[in-house]
């Protein structure tokens, strides 16, 4: 088992909060972008903590055990309903509400039999949106992954004290683990949260011992 620390952006941690979303916790993802990094790297097995950074402090919002990795776009579409933007995966179209056919490769049709032959069509009346909670919506676009499980905590924020901030490892194999880096005011620098980071064993001791 392996642990990795995500980063939901505060304006992300906002969004949740007004929503009254406190979990359970049930999917990461992880896109193309850097605002919503890769998590490619995590497999089945491995447990998830999306952190937040607010006034200067670092928090861990919840510990996600994962149980099931797919592509963004099939948890999406089962669990949500709609696309919420994922990848679609290659040799799939989706219809739209303008009445055209979108493809994986930005291919753009205006009926069904433009469509080359070999592309499953998703007819719009299939994409019906869901209930779902506000953290299952991916907050950029291009979702690639999902990483999932069942028995995700409470989504809520638990500060990491100060002064072990600058104990903890991130990397893999442990001859390449490194620091967080600070900033001359003692803050977390955004460099070393905007990735998904594998923690190191004694890391990864500190955040279990939060929940």
């Amino acid at each position: 088992m392996a642990g990795y620390m995500v980063y939901w952006p505060q304006d992300r941690w906002d969004e949740i909060k007004k929503a009254g979303d406190t979990g359970p916790i049930k999917v990461v993802y992880g896109s193309i972008h850097a605002r919503m990094p890769t998590i490619a790297s995590i497999k089945v097995g491995d447990v998830v903590f999306p952190v937040t950074q607010m006034n200067k402090r670092l928090y861990v919002l919840a510990r996600l055990p994962v149980t099931h990795r797919e592509r963004a776009f099939d948890y999406i579409m089962r669990e949500l309903g709609t696309q919420h933007g994922a990848l679609i995966p290659e040799g799939i179209a989706l219809e739209q509400r303008e009445d055209f056919i979108w493809t994986w490769d930005c291919r753009r049709f205006n009926c069904l039999e433009a469509v080359p032959e070999g592309i499953q069509v998703i007819p719009k009346s299939e994409l019906v949106e869901k209930p779902h909670l506000e953290h299952q919506n991916p907050f950029n676009c291009c979702s690639q992954w999902a990483v999932w499980g069942e028995e995700g905590s409470s989504i809520e924020p638990r500060q990491l004290p100060d002064e072990i901030l600058p104990e903890l490892r991130f990397g893999y194999p442990k001859s390449k683990e490194k620091p967080l880096k600070f900033s001359p005011n003692g803050s977390v620098l955004s460099s070393s949260l905007t990735a998904t980071r594998r923690m190191s064993e004694e890391t990864l001791a500190v955040f279990e011992g939060l929940f």
